[in-house]
């Protein structure tokens, strides 16, 4: 409950105002202010208490304070409320507030219901329960549609292509296989053997691949032959001598001693004709040139021979185009089995072999001139053939890694004869995809995706299961609602009801539909209107609108399972209504503060503050006033039962008093004119002054009249009229903007008076 209004700085027509600080609130609260007096701040400070928005409060700065607003409540629970900086220090969540803003926000705008105060009337049908159980359902429906667009986000960031024929969805979900680089390189082969089924069949096989080795031991041993029975002093000697006969000189003496004759003595020499008889260097020839040393010699031819035989030209060339071949058929068999590559550097094959042909070639040409010379293998020749023979080595085995490949090779063009084309296709598809599938960089974007609609099936899941929460309230709330509603507009003698009060669920939130029902017409809220056709803002007058306002604000407090302990506040509900609803509201008000925590009434309206107030019990009520204090407005409390008497009477009454005593302020006397013709016209005159009409308007309404079957005054009448209504103008702002500096003169007012009452019998 609010037990006082401390301090008031600041705020509206508040000054610095501590005198509500001795004023105690009760149950029932009335608050009598004047319209400009601070009434409608009031209700604003109350409303900011209430929901906490400090701009009720910040946009009614004092003008011209040079300190912002600060207030000051007490609560009957600590702490008190506090406002100061821009902000409260506590709410009071439990206080409802009925005003200007309540219908703007909840009903209707002018005279419009647009789709905002259909959301907002279906909060306040469903009640605390049921809004915390929409605005959970509307956060879940908010996540949701985050969620859908992080799953775009995520789905747009898995390439398409890695996909394949496969949805997001389904691409995320594929399954891990075991060993998939293997499954797909083996759907790889079959689907390009099920499409090369013709080639297939005419490709041919591997053939072998060779590359002739040197035999360096077999070359070494050859070069260091000699002729064992010969002395190394007659070998020197010989060696000497055949050097002197110059390049091929051995030669020619082999061929010499070849033409003697080996068992006859030696006869004449076939050069010079001398004897040869007793020649000790001839003997040495016959055992230097013997049979071993033609066998040394035909070694050397042979090996000379088998080298142009082994390594020839044609040998070379007929290898290149072996290694061509491979190449070719390894090209072809690759895509259907596992095929070594055939990377052989021919180029340095041949430059190599090349080498080793030409020193092998040199060395023995060298031996062949001198046989009996033992040479040791060059290390020049000894790298040639070793690099040489490294490359027979890698040929040999690459071309025994192709020879294996043919065992395949049956299997291959078995498959290819049976294979589905269509169906290899499909499953490659599908192995890719399960390939790129779980990829590192594509793993993780799936899991995060895969987690993202997790998450979206846990919020929708929780999303129905609010819903129906939701929709099981509401199946309560809305007939009970619809017949409050009906039973208020009853009570307040409204010509209309409502029909078919009921939610809809829209993309833009949930909403309250309603039909009115004008003498049996049906006029719905929702929806377009069309141009000359009935609709709301046409059917309803002004106090229909209001009443239909009050009457959702009542039926929703009925519906308030926590309505004891709310603090309602009624800002001036009799503003706008007919007379004929003033008591039924005064009634219900009445009812409403003994069902409530407390009910703070405001109005401008004495007579109907003070009926309200004569109801209840009197231990149970206070009133205040907010009155005016200088150039603003302070608090005092309110004596209701002086000022049961109307303020008409009061004027009359100076007015009578002036005249017959000279009892009065002569300038209070002045202002009081005025206001007695109006309401004396508001009682002789309803329906041409109604509440609001001014003076001058109904004057000029008079004066066109005057002759008529319509005419409401006589042209005497007018005139006096116009008179009166001249000189009272003189003493009230809006209509003489020196008004309070005006001079009254007490002879000329005596007659305006007595011609005032004269007028208003």
């Amino acid at each position: 409950m609010i037990v006082r209004i401390r301090l008031l700085r600041n705020v509206g027509t508040f000054d610095s105002v501590t005198a509500g600080a001795a004023i105690e609130f009760s149950r029932l609260t009335v608050i009598y202010a004047e319209n400009g007096r601070g009434k409608t701040t009031l209700a604003a400070v109350l409303r900011s208490l209430a929901t906490g928005n400090p701009l009720p409060i910040s946009e009614r700065r004092r003008l011209a304070a040079q300190h912002p607003p600060h207030i000051i409540v007490d609560c009957n629970s600590a702490p008190q409320a506090m406002f100061q900086n821009g902000n409260w220090t506590r709410t009071l969540p439990q206080m409802v507030v009925f005003d200007d803003v309540f219908v703007d926000d909840n009903i209707f705008s002018g005279l419009a219901v647009d789709s905002n105060h259909r959301q907002k009337l279906h909060e306040l049908v469903i009640g605390a329960a049921g809004v915390t159980l929409n605005r959970r359902l509307q956060g879940l429906v908010q996540a949701i549609e985050t969620h859908n667009t992080t799953l775009r986000t995520l789905a747009a960031a898995i390439p398409a292509s890695a996909r394949g024929p496969y949805s997001v969805d389904a691409f995320c979900d594929l399954a891990p296989h075991a060993d998939i680089e293997a499954a797909v390189v083996e759907t790889e082969r079959r689907l390009a053997a099920a499409r090369q089924r013709d080639a297939i069949r005419a490709a041919e096989e591997f053939t072998a691949l060779t590359l002739p080795a040197f035999d360096a031991d077999r070359l070494a041993n050859l070069l260091l032959r000699d002729l064992p029975a010969l002395d190394g002093a007659a070998l020197t000697r010989l060696q000497a001598h055949l050097a002197t006969l110059g390049r091929g000189g051995e030669q020619w003496v082999a061929d010499g001693v070849a033409r003697l004759s080996q068992d006859q003595p030696p006869g004449d020499c076939p050069f010079c004709g001398q004897s040869l008889a007793g020649s000790a260097l001839l003997d040495a020839y016959r055992r230097y040139f013997s049979a071993e040393y033609a066998d040394l010699a035909g070694s050397i031819d042979s090996q000379l021979a088998r080298l142009h035989r082994d390594h020839g030209g044609p040998i070379l060339a007929a290898f290149e185009r072996s290694v061509r071949t491979a190449i070719q058929r390894q090209l072809f068999w690759s895509s259907l089995t596992e095929v070594p590559a055939v990377d052989l550097d021919t180029a340095a094959i041949s430059r190599d072999w090349q080498v080793a042909i030409r020193e092998v070639e040199a060395v023995l040409e060298a031996k062949k001139a001198s046989p009996l010379t033992r040479m040791p293998l060059p290390d020049s020749l000894s790298r040639a053939l070793q690099t040489f023979n490294q490359h027979a080595q890698n040929v040999s085995a690459l071309s025994q890694r192709l020879l294996e490949v043919n065992d395949s090779i049956p299997a291959i063009r078995e498959r290819a004869e049976a294979g589905n084309a269509d169906a290899l296709e499909a499953d490659l598809s599908r192995l890719r995809a399960v390939q790129a599938r779980f990829t590192e960089a594509v793993a993780t974007r799936c899991d995060d995706y895969i987690a993202e609609r997790t998450a979206k099936v846990a919020t929708e899941l929780q999303r129905d299961i609010t819903r129906t929460q939701l929709n099981t309230h509401r199946a309560t709330i809305f007939p009970a609602y619809e017949a409050s509603i009906n039973q208020y507009l009853q009570r307040f003698n409204a010509g209309f009801r409502l029909a078919d009060v009921v939610h809809t669920d829209t993309r833009g939130g949930a909403t309250c539909n309603y039909d009115v029902v004008v003498n049996g017409t049906r006029i719905s809220v929702a929806g377009a209107t069309t141009p000359g056709e009935p609709a709301f803002r046409t059917a309803l007058s002004a106090g229909d609108r209001n009443t239909l306002a009050l009457a959702f604000f009542f039926a929703s407090l009925d519906n308030d399972a926590a309505l004891a302990q709310k603090v309602v506040v009624i800002d001036d509900p009799v503003s706008s209504l007919d007379e004929h609803r003033s008591l039924t509201t005064v009634q219900e008000v009445r009812r409403l503060s003994q069902r409530s925590g407390q009910v703070i009434l405001l109005s401008h309206n004495k007579p109907f503050l003070a009926k309200t107030w004569e109801g209840t019990d009197p231990t149970l009520r206070a009133a205040l006033e907010v009155a005016r204090d200088a150039t603003g407005s302070t608090l005092r409390p309110w004596d209701v039962s002086q000022d049961s008497v109307s303020e008409h009477d009061r004027r009359h009454r100076r007015l009578r008093d002036y005249l017959t005593g000279g009892i009065g302020d002569d300038r209070e006397v002045a202002t009081a004119i005025r206001p007695v013709l109006e309401a004396f016209f508001r009682v002789s005159r309803p329906e041409h002054f109604p509440p609001g009409t001014l003076l001058g308007p109904f004057r000029g309404l008079c004066d066109q009249r005057v002759g008529t079957p319509e005419q409401i005054l006589s042209q005497t009448e007018i005139d006096e009229l116009r008179d009166l209504v001249e000189y009272a103008n003189k003493f009230h702002h809006d209509t003489n903007a020196a008004w309070e500096t005006e001079q009254v003169n007490a002879q000329e007012l005596q007659g305006f008076v007595r011609r005032t009452l004269a007028f208003a019998r």
